[in-house]
């Protein structure tokens, strides 16, 4: 029986434009409450960045694991976070600066997110898109606190080849590439797949009781901690290989069309 459906956010719930079927959701989150199934975003996007996209409303009762999953955050409350030293987060940045200047680096610590003053107007809409509480700072080595995560953003898609680059912190932190574009930087050992464990023991929900759904490189764990594990059509192969299903597209509403098949067959409606 599910208890807990975790769900990455873009490319995954959200649609090509970013956002999703607010009329669909309230229909299938209403078929959740009813029989006590909890709905928890799992993103890179800051955990404010979430509570903006679903509304004051709708994210009333979000479990939220946000910063590519090292916090949780509910009722406006972060239950946990892990934090990367300060010093190895300085190292990583400046090793990130010398492979390249072009792309940007995204440095989220538990106050806000850093990112270079030098940015252009259009590089920071860019990136206000997935935080909300973003400052700009002129040298990010003047950052004093420890880090939730650094990301980084290339526009050319060369995040592959950048994450080579930094080989020499691969035993020291948890380093992904989820796209060409993106690259999650956390503390060793924490990604999503820990994090839903977190959230699962702080639930009393099991393994066996957790539908997940996921198309990004670093999904790969989270369909590892649902036995009901999706991938959406539009996922990389290794992200399909690693889920138990494979369901449709982002801009076809198919994890909340999913969710409802899934609610339908689990509590059939009594005539």
């Amino acid at each position: 029986m599910i208890k807990l459906i975790i769900t990455d956010m873009d490319g995954t719930f959200l649609n090509s434009q970013g956002d999703f079927d607010r009329e669909l959701y309230r229909s299938v989150k209403l078929k959740m409450d009813q029989q006590g199934i909890i709905f928890a975003p799992c993103t890179g996007k800051q955990c404010e960045r979430v509570e903006q996209l679903f509304g004051p409303t709708l994210a009333s009762d979000l479990w939220i694991l946000g910063d590519s999953a090292t916090r949780i955050k509910h009722n406006g409350q972060y239950i946990y976070q892990s934090l990367l030293a300060n010093r190895l987060g300085l190292a990583i940045i400046n090793t990130l600066e010398n492979v390249s200047l072009e792309h940007i680096i995204i440095a989220c610590t538990p106050s806000c997110a850093y990112i270079k003053s030098s940015l252009s107007d259009s590089e920071q809409q860019k990136i206000k898109g997935s935080y909300a509480n973003v400052k700009t700072i002129d040298d990010l080595s003047l950052i004093a606190e420890d880090f939730v995560k650094i990301t980084v953003y290339d526009a050319q898609l060369r995040c592959f080849e950048t994450r080579e680059k930094l080989a020499q912190f691969f035993d020291q932190a948890y380093i992904v590439a989820s796209e060409a574009a993106w690259i999650d930087i956390s503390k060793y050992g924490v990604h999503k797949g820990t994090t839903v464990q977190k959230l699962q023991t702080l639930l009393n929900v099991t393994k066996a009781q957790t539908m997940v759904f996921g198309d990004g490189l670093n999904d790969i764990e989270l369909m590892h901690a649902g036995d009901f594990s999706f991938a959406m059509r539009n996922a990389f192969d290794e992200t399909k290989h690693a889920a138990r299903y494979i369901t449709g597209t982002n801009d076809d509403n198919s994890v909340l069309n999913t969710i409802d098949q899934f609610i339908s067959l689990q509590f059939p409606a009594k005539n």
